[in-house]
């Protein structure tokens, strides 16, 4: 249980673990749906390469679409994207690390299916039956079958309680050649994904290292502060909803005291507290204008000490701020006669 403790945590830890540890159950669940999936191929000649194709392809396009539904991270560029410019630009550099980081996860488990479907071989056996070289591997001189009955024949070949072409060429021989044909393609492709992941790893440092820093901190910053974001909101309603309950009940209190039933009242001791996380919004239509002006015009990425306020207005406005002078220090001095 500590293992799984810590895994658990380790997942937890930031938004990219997370993401790791979601494609990496996806790649899993991928192999048990494969596994659990009962592969009938029609064995019928226009329809085998269009089902096995389709196996081949299809899940993988499904799995692709949802490690990017899982994602957490798509809203959040959408939201980016589609965002005014107000007084914050756009880095389109940040906004493709965002597209490329979803994108790499995502098709974790659409290679992981492919890899598993080319070295199992069904699939392609069943698309490509009717592509047999007859000439090589059987007696393609039978004389009493046509164009059209080959192909009929061949396209039984997936089905080996229903293949009659025995004379024609030995399922066996035909089941094997495709097999292998198939695990040559699946191992070539894990050799290909392989070797291009193992590219871009070395490679990137070597060209846009710094490039590749400054949009993966920014694009943390934006999760960031999108996170804290929703948490202040968050806040700020449980807040708002406090104090209108609040007085809510102090109004009918005082309407219960003006009927004359005498109620013990107690001011609630975290009700100031409440009301300073209010942060001078306490209606609806400031409140909807502060989530709008958010929004279209979000604050510039630029950290500045507030002013200080003075007599005749604001400091930072035309002169320098001022320090206040240091409180003189007095003395006293005690004599004792002696």
């Amino acid at each position: 249980m500590d293992k799984f403790r810590m895994i658990f945590q380790f997942f937890q830890s930031n938004q990219e673990s997370f993401m790791n540890g979601i494609c990496g159950i996806m790649a899993l669940a991928s192999t048990q749906m494969y596994s659990a999936f009962d592969f009938n191929c029609p064995c019928l000649p226009h329809y085998n390469l269009a089902y096995g194709l389709g196996i081949l392809l299809v899940p993988p396009f499904i799995l692709f679409l949802l490690g990017f539904v899982l994602n957490n991270n798509i809203s959040m560029l959408a939201e980016e994207w589609r965002r005014p410019q107000g007084q914050r630009g756009k880095d389109p550099a940040v906004l493709r690390y965002m597209f490329c980081s979803m994108a790499q996860r995502a098709m974790i488990a659409p290679a992981v299916w492919v890899s598993v479907t080319l070295l199992d071989g069904k699939c392609i056996t069943c698309a490509f039956c009717t592509s047999v070289p007859v000439e090589s591997l059987g007696n393609a001189s039978h004389p009493r079958l046509s164009q059209g009955d080959i192909q009929r024949v061949l396209a039984r070949i997936p089905c080996r309680e229903i293949y009659n072409g025995q004379q024609l060429i030995a399922n066996e021989v035909a089941v094997r050649y495709l097999r292998c044909i198939s695990q040559a393609l699946g191992w070539s492709f894990v050799l290909l994904m392989t070797t291009l992941a193992f590219l871009v790893r070395l490679l990137r440092p070597c060209f846009s290292q710094a490039a590749f820093l400054k949009s993966r901190y920014w694009s943390h910053y934006i999760d960031i502060e999108r996170k804290l974001f929703d948490e202040t909101c968050a806040e700020h309603a449980r807040s708002f909803a406090k104090v209108c309950i609040q007085q809510f009940f102090q109004g009918m209190s005082t309407d219960l005291v003006a009927a004359r039933c005498h109620l013990p009242r107690k001011a609630p001791a975290d009700a100031g507290e409440a009301a300073e996380k209010l942060l001078g919004i306490t209606d609806q239509g400031t409140m909807n204008m502060a989530l709008k002006s958010w929004h279209r015009c979000k604050p510039p990425l630029h950290l500045h000490q507030p002013a200080l306020p003075t007599g005749n207005g604001w400091v930072g406005e035309g002169e320098p701020p001022t320090h206040p002078s240091a409180p003189r220090r007095e003395t006293a001095a005690y004599y004792s006669w002696v």
